[in-house]
């Protein structure tokens, strides 16, 4: 057990955080998300909603100053988006980065692409629909 460090933060997630440098990206999937099939390293947050996660892993990374440092998906034409989800998940960004801007919005199969290239997924307990969220991982300065 490490100090400082919520239980939240298992130590394959802390090792993948630790080895990602800047411009890397990490996807926190929502449970619906085809992490299996898409990711090149897959971590396992299961029953951890992504506000959980993002609250865990804040304090240890730093967001990309330089390039969009939050990527969301749309919603597909017919569905709507639930502007909590958002909401949600920067109350808790701002806290760490104030300065951080909204998370930019891709095309679903953009987005799936976008994450096969990604460091790593997390795959977590998220139930909310359009709850995947990417973090692009900055500079300590």
């Amino acid at each position: 057990m490490l100090k400082g460090i919520s239980p939240a933060v298992s130590p394959d997630l802390l090792k993948i955080l630790c080895e990602m440098g800047h411009g890397d990206e990490i996807v926190l999937a929502d449970s619906n998300f085809p992490g299996a099939s898409i990711a090149k390293r897959l971590v396992r947050a299961d029953g951890l909603p992504i506000k959980t996660i993002l609250e865990a892993i804040l304090p240890l990374f730093v967001l990309d100053r330089y390039a969009d440092p939050l990527i969301m998906m749309q919603a597909i034409s017919g569905d709507k988006l639930d502007p909590a989800v958002e909401a949600d998940y920067m109350q808790v960004v701002r806290r760490h980065q104030p300065d951080a801007a909204a998370p930019v919005r891709v095309e679903r199969n953009a987005f799936y692409e976008r994450s096969s290239h990604a460091f790593c997924v997390v795959m977590t307990g998220e139930l909310r629909v359009y709850g995947n969220l990417i973090l692009k991982k900055g500079v300590i300065t």
